[in-house]
This record gives structure tokens, sequence and C-alpha cells, in this order.
């Protein structure tokens, strides 16, 4: 049976409202806390213009796959935008990525509702993000380090600007800074 866009869509948001459902679930990227380099997406940001992934090495990432028909990724926007205000910055960028198909136009209104104002907006219409990451529902997170590993992912909605989960993505970086200063050191 083919699978045409919309029962594609469809078929994503029952996996959306599937993992509303059971909480928030945490998958590991790799087992034993390997990482992998993450593929180099390219996607628009909200003046239209072609970014990549690759354009923001130097800094970490968290990648958050979203979508605005997706409540349970409504429901954490919020929260993502508190963090960009807390650790955003030079060394770190929350890069939220929408699938929605109508781009722009569903976007722009969204966050002027909620009042996002740390964000910035990026597209992804194509969703070709859900192949090349291996995304299986909304929403879905990743944190890349400042080479383009994938640290961790989490599938499900969190909230992102919890003391714990800050102290978690921290945690993360951290250990990334100490072994990247170690394998300088080493080499």
């Amino acid at each position: 049976m083919r699978m045409t866009r919309g029962r594609l869509l469809f078929a994503l948001l029952v996996i959306c409202l599937g993992l509303a459902g059971a909480g928030t679930l945490l998958l590991k990227a790799e087992p034993s806390g390997a990482t992998r380099t993450v593929a180099d997406l390219t996607f628009e940001n909200s003046e239209g213009n072609s970014v990549s992934l690759a354009d923001f090495r130097g800094q970490a990432v968290l990648l958050n796959i979203w979508a605005t028909w997706c409540p349970p990724c409504r429901e954490e926007m919020p929260s993502l935008d508190r963090l960009q205000a807390e650790l955003g910055g030079p060394d770190f960028e929350v890069v939220p990525l929408s699938i929605d198909r109508n781009g722009l136009d569903a976007v722009r209104p969204f966050f002027a509702e909620i009042g996002i104002e740390n964000l910035d907006i990026y597209l992804d219409r194509p969703a070709d993000s859900m192949k090349a990451l291996n995304v299986l529902g909304l929403p879905t997170t990743l944190l890349i380090d400042s080479n383009g590993r994938e640290l961790q992912r989490w599938a499900g909605p969190k909230e992102w600007d919890s003391p714990e989960v800050i102290a978690e993505i921290r945690g993360y970086l951290d250990l990334t800074d100490a072994s990247s200063r170690s394998d300088t050191v080493s080499q």
C-alpha cells in the first residue's frame, strides 16, 4: 500500500498523540553513550534563506523537530523559549525546526500567539529531517555538540527550562568539553 502525504501526516499525528499520552520517553542515541555525527540537514530560516546544521558548528545545538499541529510540541515550546533565554549564546543554541507544510504562515502566528521572544524560526516543509534523523514521532529533540555529534535524543515533550533538565544538558556538554580537551591533549 502506497502511503500518501495525508496518511503520513495522520500517522505522525497518531504517533505524536501517543507520545503525549505515554509521558516523556528518553531514548539514547547510541548504546553506551557513544556519539555519531548528525546528517548535515538543510532547511530555511524565517527570511527564506538556506541554513544547514553545519552553520552551527562551533556551538552546541538543541535541535527540536516539531509542528504546530502537534499538541505536545505546542505545549513544550514556551519552555524551549525560556531555555534559549537562559542558555542561548555563542556556545549554545535552541533550533526549533518546524515540519509544517504551511511553513512561516503556520509558525509565525503560533509564535506570536504564545509570546515566543527568544527563538528563531526554522522550517523544513518537506520534512526531510524526519527521515535523515530517523525521527519516529513528534516532538523529538537532539542534543548536538559543537562538532556536530549527537549526544542525546529525547522523544516526547519535556519541561526544557526545569533545573533538572538544564543540569542534564549542562552535564552532557561538560562531558563533551572534557572529552574534547582530553582528545586534544592526547594528540
